[in-house]
């Protein structure tokens, strides 16, 4: 059914979406989308759990490659990773980890980028022994958020996402988590 959702909403958007259709697109009887969701709301939250647990593995196993040497390796690798998810992933593009929907669709007390954005300095203290403080994680709230911003505006100008645009965001990131955290 998350399938289905995903290229649903590609195809129709969130407002577009319903369990109806969902039904269809999954053949499946609309009795069987009730079992496991209330609601088209639940369905694209799990839609955006799943995309943000691919988003971590996919991470995870670009670190595990030890390709990486130093932190902004990393930095550049979450970006990348967020931007060929858009370029793959059905739904990813429309839903992103659900922001469209609800800032906490992931978390009801945390925005949506928080959660990521903490997930990311897990990861970089984990890879390359960043201090995780509160500091750095609002400086990877800072950059998640912007990050998020241009690689929309990327896509929006052009559908496989403008270079120029993805570099500069790059440069833009590091810099700033250098000069703000300076890991």
């Amino acid at each position: 059914m998350l399938d289905a959702c995903a290229e649903l909403v590609d195809e129709v958007g969130y407002e577009g979406l319903t369990t109806t259709l969902l039904a269809e697109r999954a053949e499946v009887a609309i009795g069987s989308v009730y079992q496991f969701f209330p609601d088209k709301r639940a369905i694209v939250q799990a839609l955006a759990l799943r995309n943000m647990e691919a988003y971590l593995e996919r991470l995870s196993a670009r670190f595990a490659a030890g390709n990486l040497a130093q932190w902004w390796d990393g930095v550049d690798a979450a970006i990348d990773e967020f931007i060929g998810m858009h370029r793959t992933v059905a739904g990813f593009r429309t839903l992103h980890f659900g922001d469209v929907v609800d800032v906490h669709l992931l978390d009801e007390e945390r925005d949506n980028n928080v959660v990521i954005a903490n997930r990311i300095a897990e990861v970089l203290h984990e890879q390359f022994a960043v201090a995780d403080t509160p500091k750095l994680r609002f400086a990877l709230e800072i950059a998640v958020t912007t990050a998020d911003s241009l690689i929309k505006l990327a896509f929006r100008r052009d559908p496989d996402g403008d270079t120029q645009i993805i570099q500069e965001s790059k440069t833009l990131i590091r810099d700033y988590l250098q000069s703000h955290v300076g890991v």
